[in-house]
């Protein structure tokens, strides 16, 4: 069956709530929550969500040439080279042993970008922030909201339960993908399968202007080595570290090649764009190459790229070209509390958030 064409992007697809902004400071509250909570325990102030980083990545974003005109859009409409900066993490807004199994994410910057930005945006780079799953877990941040706000409160439960917990999660999730299926809200809670974090896919998860038209986007492992890695079971048990072991032991020996990829919003009913939760189904469009990400053999953690990358930059969907606006409650969301987080970080830390030319000044 051929596919749709690309529905067209128009500002009417996003239809805020009344009451929006109310639910935006609900989430504030409680991502202050947790960062006065943390820097209180830790003594310095890190993220309110992905606060555990396991790599910082430096690499070349290839934009493809001959890419259809419906995909090349924006950043991708025409072939160019960038440098780009990634970082990987897990979900929780604490610093928590590997063996609390959660969510991995990917905040991948792409450097020495020139256009038209958004108000919000710092300019000079487009950021993409993803998560391993192809919908977000709520389908707006009303729903969210009362979640994060049950962490917010349990910030500080001693980890020997989250660890317990997410033994229980684990297997009751393992039993649900073996009748076929996926729990988001058992692998949320800690029930992540133990498996290394470089086989992983990444999306946006939820979508955002793609020029003409509205996609969402993904980040795929394409090199053999990586592909290797998908499901590959990682066993972090007594290696609170483990999932940054296995990062850094990985680029000591191996270059990684991705594929950034978009999939185009072409059915309004399957494809909302309000319904954070929806997967948009890939056979009614399926993800299409757009750039090439290399990250070449390096020193994937130390302490001063640990300073560098992860207390120097902020990771924002809003850091980006007005063609890539983020859209729908989730992004909106994000655009009230990302800053209030990272300025959180930069006046506890007394390390103002920088925009990077190139990955030179980051001392890559």
């Amino acid at each position: 069956m051929p596919l749709l064409p690309p529905l067209p992007f128009d500002p009417a697809l996003e239809t805020p709530a009344p009451d929006e902004d109310k639910t935006f400071q609900s989430i504030i509250a409680s991502l202050r929550t947790i960062q006065e909570t943390t820097f209180k325990d830790y003594g310095r102030a890190v993220r309110g969500v992905h606060a555990k980083p396991h790599g910082f990545l430096f690499g070349t974003l290839e934009v493809l040439a001959g890419t259809d005109r419906s995909v090349a859009q924006g950043l991708f409409a025409r072939p160019g080279r960038h440098e780009a900066v990634l970082r990987l993490s897990t979900n929780p807004g604490d610093i928590l042993d590997d063996s609390v199994s959660t969510p991995r994410g990917l905040g991948l910057k792409i450097l020495g970008v020139s256009g038209e930005f958004l108000p919000e945006a710092a300019g000079g780079t487009q950021d993409f922030v993803l998560a391993n799953s192809p919908a977000f877990f709520a389908p707006n941040a009303k729903s969210f909201a009362p979640g994060l706000k049950l962490l917010a409160a349990t910030t500080d439960t001693p980890q020997i339960f989250k660890k317990a917990l997410s033994a229980v999660l684990r297997g009751a999730e393992s039993v649900v993908e073996a009748l076929g299926g996926r729990s988001p809200t058992l692998v949320a809670l800690g029930g992540h399968p133990e498996t290394h974090i470089l086989g992983e896919t990444f999306y946006s998860a939820v979508p955002l202007r793609w020029g003409d038209y509205v996609a969402k986007v993904a980040v795929a492992p394409v090199s053999e080595n990586l592909r290797a890695l998908t499901g590959a079971p990682l066993n972090v048990n007594g290696r609170p570290n483990g999932l940054r072991e296995a990062v850094v032991a990985f680029f000591a020996e191996n270059e990684a090649v991705w594929e950034l990829r978009a999939q185009l919003r072409r059915n309004e009913t399957t494809m909302p764009v309000e319904d954070a939760s929806a997967v948009w189904p890939e056979e009614e469009s399926p993800y299409v190459p757009v750039a090439r990400i290399t990250v070449p053999r390096q020193e994937a953690w130390s302490e001063a790229r640990s300073r560098s990358v992860d207390d120097g930059l902020a990771f924002s969907p809003w850091n980006a070209l007005a063609a890539h606006r983020p859209l729908g409650s989730i992004m909106r969301a994000r655009r009230a509390s990302y800053p209030v987080s990272s300025g959180f970080r930069a006046e506890h830390n007394g390390c103002p958030i920088r925009t990077p030319a190139s990955i030179a000044e980051l001392g890559g």
